[in-house]
C-alpha cells in the first residue's frame, strides 16, 4: 500500500506536470499569433480551471459517493446484540464491519465489530456466534481509529496502511458514515482516469 500511495503521487505528478508543460506552450503559441495581429499581450489567467488532486477530496466527499448507503442504522450494532445477529446484518448489507453502539438510546460508541474480529475469535476459537455477544469479541472503543469527515483522501489511505485496518468510521461528534480501504481505492482509481481524461483533451487540442 506504501507503494500504492507513492505510485499515485508520482502518477500525479507527471500527468499534471505534462498538461502544464502542454498548456503553457499552446498559450504561447497563440499569444505570439494574436499579438502579431493585433498587437496586444494575451494574460495567462485565460487558462482551464484544474480538478482536484487527491489531496483535495475529502471523505466526505468520497461518502457521498456512495449515495444513500453511506449511513444508516443497519451500519451499526449494539454491544448486546448476538454475534450471529450481527453477522446477518453485514451479510445483507454486504458491508464488512459495523459501529458497536452501548446499550440504550444515546449513540454512545462502544467500539467496531469486523469480519477480522469474526474470523479471528468465533471461527478460529471454535465458538458460536448464536451465544456469543459482540461486545466479548470486538475491538473495544479505546482502539478504535476514527476520521473526521473533512479529512482527505491521502490521510485516510496513509492511515490504513499504517495501521492494517480497512474500515474506517467517519465521526463528526456523531457517526457520519464508514469508508473502506475499497472506497478509497475507488476515488483514487476515478480520480486518476480523470486526470489522463484531461490530458488527453488537452493533447487533442479540445481545450481552448
Amino acid at each position: 500500500m506504501q507503494g500504492m500511495i507513492k505510485g499515485v503521487r508520482t502518477c500525479q505528478e507527471i500527468l499534471k506536470g505534462a498538461i502544464l508543460e502542454h498548456h503553457q506552450g499552446r498559450y504561447v503559441v497563440e499569444g505570439r499569433k494574436t499579438c502579431s495581429r493585433f498587437g496586444c499581450v494575451i494574460s495567462s489567467s485565460s487558462s482551464p480551471t484544474e480538478e482536484k488532486g487527491l489531496e483535495n477530496i475529502s471523505v466526505a466527499e468520497v461518502l457521498m459517493t456512495k449515495g444513500d448507503d453511506k449511513v444508516g442504522s443497519w451500519l451499526c450494532c449494539r454491544s448486546d446484540d448476538t454475534v450471529e445477529d450481527a453477522v446477518k446484518n453485514m451479510a445483507q448489507h454486504n458491508i464488512g464491519s459495523l459501529v458497536v453502539l452501548k446499550p440504550g438510546e444515546q449513540q454512545h460508541i462502544a467500539g467496531i465489530f469486523t469480519e477480522r474480529d469474526y474470523l479471528r475469535k468465533i471461527v478460529g476459537q471454535g465458538r458460536s456466534p448464536k451465544y456469543t455477544r459482540v461486545a466479548e469479541i470486538m475491538t473495544d472503543e479505546n482502539k478504535l481509529i476514527t476520521l473526521p469527515s473533512d479529512a482527505n483522501i491521502l490521510h485516510a489511505m496513509q492511515l490504513m496502511t499504517d495501521k492494517h485496518i480497512r474500515h474506517v468510521p467517519v465521526i463528526d461528534g456523531r457517526i457520519v458514515g464508514m469508508i473502506s480501504i475499497v472506497d478509497v481505492v475507488r476515488a483514487v482509481v476515478e480520480q486518476q482516469k480523470g486526470e489522463l481524461k484531461r490530458l488527453n483533451e488537452f493533447i487533442r487540442g479540445e481545450y481552448y
